[in-house]
């Protein structure tokens, strides 16, 4: 059989997926409120369209989802917390539910509760999968023949008996269409939600003194482009109050200097405890010389006080000086002392990096949201990326905290990284999880080697932005006027 061909979240009218994506157990993990292993027992290609083989198969497992994937390419079916049998009989089950994940290709996932439970599924040894006491969903009977292209099914989509139909049709779930590319059965079983992957989200090399004595190395050696002479790459930090942005530079600081440092005041308010515009040196624990990276830390952001719009364009732009005193009840204006009123290019940031409390991503409050949103559009119309810190990762999934090694084996970092990725807009490789030193005294290896693997990938963007600012300037777009000589 082909694999069918993703495009989005759309699938192509070419071929039908038969087998349950990721994206679609995150859905059904969803519905089911936990994080659950799915095993499939069933599949019509693979074992044959035939009621006694699906309950050999599947009888007395216990909680399964039935797929449905058809040749209108949707994808619909019916979850039962109960075993399947052969007793001939309605079965009760108050957690069945109906659903649809796909509409014509189209990713638009919709539950169907049961409402009558003591009639949920059919019990029969010549029925195939069957849900509701109206057939609300019943796949086939006895055997059915594959053609070559599909299976010609003789069951029924008729939702509002048992199950709640919840707007939907059998035209709305089906598209009009019995004939089924396969239907799948899997078994659902409880996993622990911080339980690792057996493979990584993220790939990245062995953990070892070897490896960071390598990534310690590239950053040491670090140099901005040289065709633009710019000294530092200079990164800006955005974030909430309390999400740890200070303390990622005493991180930073703690890797190079070979001890826990606390050069930058940080710790637990109620208020930001930044309230100076500091651009911090990280410096070489051999030579005592800078690294060629400059961190900018600014006030953390509130709700109904911080940086403003005109505060942020100024700070991107490298007009506001070092050791700015913010003031939280006046704006940022042309007229305070220092102001650097013809910043060249290598006094503006290179690359901004918001900080977010992974713990509470779902809880921040939406004016902060906002605040970033908006902060982002002056940002994206000076070409400046953006990369998320996602902090406190330890207090986020008990595996990672036991061994911070296994971040990107971990489901619920994951899942963290996708919805700050859906939140702010940006790509899932711009989401780095992170843990700070805070109640540490003594340096830990894995959050070492995690520092200097987010502190690349910053490095990486900031380059990136160079190399587009010397491509306007090779194409005559740009002037080299504000370079420093």
């Amino acid at each position: 059989m082909n694999k069918a061909l993703l495009i989005g979240n759309s699938i192509t009218s070419s071929d039908m997926a038969v087998k349950f994506k990721k994206s679609d157990q995150k859905q059904m993990n969803k519905w089911l409120n936990g994080n659950k292993r799915y095993t499939c027992l069933f599949r019509a290609t693979r074992d044959g369209c035939n009621a006694t083989t699906f309950h050999t198969l599947c009888n007395s497992k216990g909680p399964t989802v039935t797929i449905i994937y058809n040749t209108n390419n949707s994808v619909y079916g019916g979850f039962t917390s109960v075993s399947w049998a052969s007793t001939e009989g309605w079965r009760t089950d108050g957690q069945a539910f109906l659903f649809r994940l796909y509409q014509n290709g189209n990713w638009k996932p919709v539950q169907m509760p049961v409402m009558e439970s003591s009639q949920s599924i059919y019990d029969n040894s010549g029925y195939g999968p069957t849900f509701g006491n109206n057939h609300d969903l019943s796949s086939f009977t006895s055997t059915v023949a594959w053609n070559g292209t599909y299976f010609d099914l003789d069951g029924y989509v008729s939702p509002g008996g048992a199950y709640s139909a919840n707007g939907e049709t059998s035209d709305s779930i089906t598209s009009g269409s019995k004939q089924a590319k396969d239907i799948e059965v899997y078994l659902v079983e409880d996993i622990p939600g911080d339980a690792p992957l057996e493979e990584p989200w993220r790939k990245t090399s062995n953990w070892n003194k070897k490896y960071f004595e390598e990534l310690k190395e590239k950053v040491e050696r670090y140099k901005p482009l040289k065709e633009l002479n710019v000294p530092q790459a200079r990164v800006l930090l955005v974030g909430q109050v309390g999400a740890g942005k200070t303390s990622f530079f005493n991180t930073i600081n703690s890797v190079f200097r070979g001890y826990i440092t606390r050069q930058a005041c940080s710790g637990n308010a109620e208020h930001s405890l930044t309230t100076v515009y500091r651009m911090y040196q990280i410096r070489n624990s051999v030579s005592g010389k800078p690294l060629n990276i400059r961190l900018h830390d600014t006030r953390g952001l509130e709700a109904d006080q911080g940086m403003d719009a005109h505060g942020m364009c100024y700070l991107l732009d490298g007009n506001l000086p070092d050791r700015f005193q913010f003031n939280p009840s006046a704006p940022v204006t042309p007229d305070i002392t220092g102001f650097v009123a013809t910043p060249q290019f290598a006094d503006k940031i290179h690359c901004v990096v918001f900080v977010i409390d992974g713990s509470t991503v779902d809880v921040m409050p939406e004016k902060v949201i906002e605040k970033m949103k908006g902060f982002q559009i002056h940002m994206n119309q000076r070409g400046i990326p953006q990369i998320v810190l996602l902090t406190k990762i330890d207090k986020v999934c008990k595996a990672t905290s036991e061994d911070l090694s296994q971040v990107f084996f971990s489901p619920v970092v994951q899942e963290a990284v996708d919805r700050v990725s859906q939140i702010l807009g940006l790509p899932r490789s711009n989401i780095l999880p992170i843990k700070n030193y805070e109640s540490e005294i003594e340096l830990q290896d894995n959050v070492n080697i995690l520092t200097l693997l987010t502190l690349q990938q910053i490095l990486n963007s900031a380059d990136d932005y160079m190399f587009n600012y010397l491509d306007q300037i090779e194409d005559g777009k740009l002037q080299q006027l504000n370079i420093r000589e």
